[in-house]
């Protein structure tokens, strides 16, 4: 039989272990093991391309292996959710985008809540949306393609019900004032090549997604929805150049972790993004995938999540999609 002096040693014991597994991360140690970099989607797209730049260059910054675990499902859900459940000790991080923003409002039964259960790390890209017609669509601004609209019946490609390219087509109907039926499909891709078959007549996506078909002919880019023109699509005006004022939005990448995460490591690892955002090399493998790095600080990225939420929450609301 065990004695009490040994029982109540092995307490200690297991007491002193417990006491430093549950002691808190701070900046000075962080980080001292591998760090798992959560994607919510399957690997290959800007999602995925963009965490593995920023997570190999944490790792030669650190030494610690940042390992890309890739969780697809329920349109981000699955992967999201994970790590909203996961320790808050900065050991577990999000790469989320704009699509993590509309799920906010497309589902009404949600694992998380984007802006309660995450803290923002930092922002690392972001694409404008392009408007893309067929080549057979006798259209070079969006106020002609408008007024073909206006004439007879066309229909607009989407990667889904409430995707981005689903609600900036319903968003860009309700601004110009036009009418078509929408088409979803399960993914961009199908969508797009449909496009390009003339299916359909229109399709609005980031820049890494439609300017393929674009550059090979297959497709006409009417305009660009930023505040400048694009540098792979120079002499398309953007759609405040053609009268639509405002009408910026595109797809955006950033990084996040769990609620709680100590507020020290939070800015520890936005300080080292922000220096790898700056590399010229990382500008480079962005440049090529139609992204713009945008640095920010965890309160401006903090406020840029919350907005993009209340504004898509507007689409979801009045184009009355719902993913559940």
């Amino acid at each position: 039989m065990m004695s009490r002096s040994i029982r109540n040693g092995l307490a200690a014991a297991v007491s002193i272990a417990a006491a430093i597994a549950a002691a808190p991360t701070t900046a000075q140690d962080y980080p001292k093991r591998p760090i798992r970099y959560v994607v919510a989607f399957a690997p290959g797209g800007i999602n995925d391309i963009m965490a593995r730049v920023v997570g190999q260059k944490l790792n030669d910054a650190w030494g610690h292996p940042v390992i890309i675990d890739n969780r697809p499902g329920a349109g981000g859900n699955l992967g999201t959710e994970l790590v909203a459940k996961s320790a808050p000790d900065g050991y577990t991080i999000l790469n989320i985008s704009t699509a993590q923003t509309i799920s906010q409002t497309l589902y009404s039964k949600l694992g998380y809540n984007l802006e309660r259960d995450f803290a923002p790390v930092a922002l690392l890209g972001y694409s404008p949306l392009i408007i893309a017609i067929h080549p057979g669509v006798n259209a070079r601004t969006v106020s002609e393609f408008a007024a073909i609209a206006k004439t007879k019946p066309l229909s607009y490609a989407s990667g889904g019900i409430g995707t981005i390219s689903h609600l900036s087509g319903e968003m860009l109907k309700r601004a110009v004032g036009f009418d078509m039926t929408h088409v979803p499909y399960k993914g961009a891709g199908p969508g797009s090549a449909d496009l390009m078959g003339g299916q359909v007549q229109m399709m609005i996506n980031a820049v890494p997604e439609m300017f393929p078909p674009v550059k090979a002919g297959r497709a006409r880019c009417i305009g660009v929805m930023a505040d400048k023109r694009h540098p792979f699509l120079p002499d398309v005006p953007t759609l405040a150049e053609q009268g639509y004022k405002d009408f910026i939005l595109g797809n955006w990448v950033g990084v996040v972790a769990p609620a709680g995460v100590p507020k020290a490591v939070v800015n520890k690892l936005a300080a080292e993004i922000a220096r790898i955002m700056k590399m010229p090399d990382v500008i480079e493998k962005m440049a090529a995938q139609g992204f713009d790095p945008v640095p920010s600080s965890p309160e401006e990225f903090g406020k840029r999540i919350k907005s993009e939420i209340a504004r898509f929450g507007v689409a979801v609301k009045e184009s009355g999609a719902r993913a559940d």
